[in-house]
């Protein structure tokens, strides 16, 4: 029998057409495993995003930008939405909604550049995760700064950016808590969660049921770069609308946390 030849150790690459059609970008870069998750699939991406996606992913596949080089396009996009509120008018509301929208389009196309490149990473994984930290912080502290009328008052002659800057704190405390499950979970020994329905819910009682009401009316998705940009839009006029935020905020916090410690995600079992 003839010898087998020794493995080179090397990563070897499918590979693909350098000009895809729509159609292979759907099957390569669209797996159900992506577009069937139940909980991390973004309701805009399940909307219509992911119908749009493949067009942009084409054009970016012709482009030597890597998959992570399209997360810094997300995250520089995600960035800029804060500070479009600063612009006073519709025309700073109109801005902020239009980038909200093109961060999750992007958002989509990094990871179908890199399940086609075949080039998934930690880092990607990281910069994805800076990415939405950083727009979702900036967004409620721009809103605070907005409503003073900053920068053409001053920023101590009203109290809604301090108010702004409470609600990034708790906005960053959320998306901290989900990111800290994964970590205990990691330090622990425990696998990964499997994304499916019922994974966050609390194991039995009221707050099981009360956990279940948030799938009908989902506060807990209020402080994503999307939802909020709409809330701006809806009620950015009224005073009050920060202040109704921030105990959104604060509400979604305690909730969260509890949600947490009584559900499975953080039992050994």
């Amino acid at each position: 029998m003839g010898r087998k030849p020794k493995s080179s150790g090397k990563v070897v690459m499918t590979e693909r057409p350098t000009r895809p059609t729509i159609a292979q970008i759907r099957e390569i870069s669209q797996p159900v495993s992506v577009t069937g998750r139940s909980t991390s699939e973004h309701w805009i991406a399940d909307l219509y995003q992911r119908r749009l996606s493949p067009y942009l992913t084409r054009i970016l596949l012709r482009t030597s930008i890597s998959a992570n080089g399209v997360t810094w396009l997300m995250i520089i996009t995600g960035a800029s939405i804060g500070p479009a509120l600063l612009i006073q008018g519709w025309v700073g509301i109109a801005l902020a909604l239009f980038l909200s929208q093109l961060q999750m389009l992007i958002d989509c196309c990094d990871g179908e550049v890199a399940r086609w490149r075949e080039t998934k990473s930690p880092m990607g994984i990281f910069l994805d995760k800076l990415g939405h930290y950083l727009a979702e912080c900036l967004i409620p502290i721009c809103f605070g700064l907005r409503l003073a009328g900053w920068p053409e008052e001053p920023i101590t002659r009203e109290i809604y950016p301090y108010l702004g800057a409470l609600l990034a704190i708790l906005v960053i405390i959320n998306k901290g808590l989900n990111d800290a499950v994964h970590v205990a979970r990691a330090f622990s020994g425990l696998g990964k969660i499997q994304d499916q329905k019922g994974a966050n819910l609390p194991i039995k009682g009221l707050l099981r049921t009360l956990r279940k009401a948030f799938n009908y009316l989902p506060a807990q998705r209020m402080f994503h770069s999307i939802e909020f940009t709409i809330f701006v839009a809806i009620f950015g006029s009224f005073a009050l609308s920060i202040e109704i935020a921030l105990g959104i905020a604060l509400f979604v916090t305690v909730g969260h946390i509890a949600a947490i410690v009584t559900s499975s995600k953080l039992r050994n079992n």
